[in-house]
């Protein structure tokens, strides 16, 4: 046999471990790991010595604002920035224009990302509508996402037709998304609650960013909390996979620790900005509106970093939500209408290959975090995120050891700007290979729009005993 692509000398992060290893390439799949006399011929044989190979990116919570907002991003350039970020599949998010609830959104949402995306994706509707919601999961839709959120003085990024706040209606959409045996994707919220203490802070002509960060997690969290515990005990008796959004506050942990424990199919996303930016007051204090519009409360840090190393944290999301920053920078004086969401698919790898190199994360698990558990969760796997014969050849080539500066300059996310800049990190994407090809090489986009596939997750029994064994493994 002779291969299409063989990447020699690496590091190698396979679903046993990191192995120094050969990979073999043929039509987009790994088809050989060995070293070596074993290691076939190939067209092109490349030495990555010194580098780490880790599966590609699997990004289920992406906000790339097309249709309907492609002033602040498009698939190109969001596709671009996950590229560069060592991202390989990523799945779009309801809230655009128009919102996709039904069967006929959804399929244009698809056809956008065929002619436009780099890398290989899905989109996320939302179930709104109870008479779409199996028709959806036929066309392939890899989750539902539900916000119990709207904004306050805004009306985007959290659309009044998107959002759901009645327990009953929450009961519902659960019951006939269980049908359909994809995840219900929810952004916790106690919309009541969150209103009362703002129109008392708008009352009191109080509009700072400072004021508005603090209350989610004002009162001890109840805002968040009372959301996820209502949530949990919807899936216990409803027996729906639930998969909650944002995590990050302490008494939440607690809840969904206990769900976990009695093996109730709960699965958690954190993101980016919760892990680096929310937790530390001093950086929403210096960074205002590009802080996004929360913060985590006090003694958050180490504890969510624990709950990313033992698995009550089992995925990262980007949540890349980019705006433009005339969006953000009305936020200096009345944060309540400036635009929610920060970019960060492209940051999200280097800042926690520095945590690597600083041992608070393991390699292991930030391939778990970053690849393997999304892709068994939402039923991609073992076609995506996994470095194995006959997956995907879906790979992101790390330098562990190369120093970066994260600079606004540098980001391809179409609002050219990063929460980050300035910060230096240990740990950079040289490559990134969707299928084995070069989307992203020697730090140069080289992928074309239209290269990307409709990736469909599986179904039926095969997808429940994949999500059994991944449920399984973690307890």
């Amino acid at each position: 046999m002779k291969a299409d692509l063989v990447l020699t000398g690496a590091d190698v992060a396979t679903p046993g471990g990191v192995v120094r290893a050969d990979i073999a390439i043929k039509n987009g799949r790994i088809v050989c790991l060995t070293s070596g006399e074993l290691t076939p011929a190939a067209d092109e044989v490349i030495d990555l010595s010194g580098k780490t190979i880790l599966p590609g990116g699997v990004d289920t919570h992406t906000h790339l604002r097309e249709p309907g907002f492609t002033h602040k991003e498009d698939i190109v350039t969001g596709t671009q920035a996950a590229a560069a970020g060592g991202y390989t599949m990523v799945s779009g998010m309801p809230n655009v224009d128009p919102v996709t609830t039904t069967v006929e959104r959804y399929l244009d949402a698809i056809e956008r990302y065929k002619q436009s995306s780099l890398v290989d994706f899905n989109h996320n509707p939302s179930p709104t509508r109870l008479e779409e919601v199996g028709p959806l999961a036929e066309a392939g839709a890899m989750g539902f996402k539900v916000f119990m959120i709207t904004d306050k003085g805004a009306v985007y990024p959290h659309m009044p037709e998107l959002g759901v706040h009645h327990q009953g209606r929450l009961f519902e959409i659960a019951e006939e998304v269980k049908k359909t045996g994809r995840p219900m994707m929810v952004h916790p919220n106690n919309q009541e609650l969150i209103d009362t203490l703002s129109d008392r802070a708008i009352k009191a002509g109080d509009t700072s960013y400072q004021t508005v960060a603090r209350l989610s997690a004002s009162y001890d969290g109840i805002v968040f909390d009372s959301a996820i515990s209502y949530l949990c005990r919807l899936q216990e008796v409803l027996g729906f996979h639930l998969h909650i959004l944002h995590l990050r506050s302490p008494r939440s942990l607690d809840v969904i620790r206990q769900a976990k424990r009695k093996k109730q199919k709960v699965t958690v996303e954190t993101n980016p900005h919760m892990m680096f930016l929310c937790n530390d007051w001093n950086e929403i204090e210096r960074l205002g509106p590009y802080a996004l519009n929360l913060w985590n409360g006090p003694d958050t840090t180490d504890l969510l970093w624990e709950c990313l190393r033992d698995g009550v944290i089992d995925v990262i999301g980007s949540d890349h939500a980019p705006h433009l920053r005339e969006e953000k920078e009305i936020g200096w004086t009345n944060m309540f209408v400036a635009a929610n969401g920060t970019p960060k698919i492209q940051e999200t790898l280097p800042l926690f290959l520095d945590q690597v190199n600083a041992g608070r994360i393991s390699m292991s698990r930030l391939v778990e975090i970053f690849s393997s558990a999304p892709a068994k969760i939402f039923g991609l796997y073992p076609r995506k995120g996994a470095i194995q014969v006959g997956s995907d050849a879906d790979l992101v080539v790390v330098d562990t050891q190369r120093k970066q500066v994260l600079r606004n300059e540098d980001m391809l996310s179409k609002c050219g700007w990063s929460s980050w800049d300035g910060r230096e990190v240990t740990g950079a994407v040289d490559h990134t290979l969707v299928r084995g090809q070069f989307v992203y090489r020697d730090g140069k986009i080289v992928g074309k729009p239209g290269f990307g596939r409709h990736t469909k997750p599986l179904r039926g029994e095969e997808a429940d005993r994949l999500m059994d064994m991944y449920a399984a493994a973690r307890v």
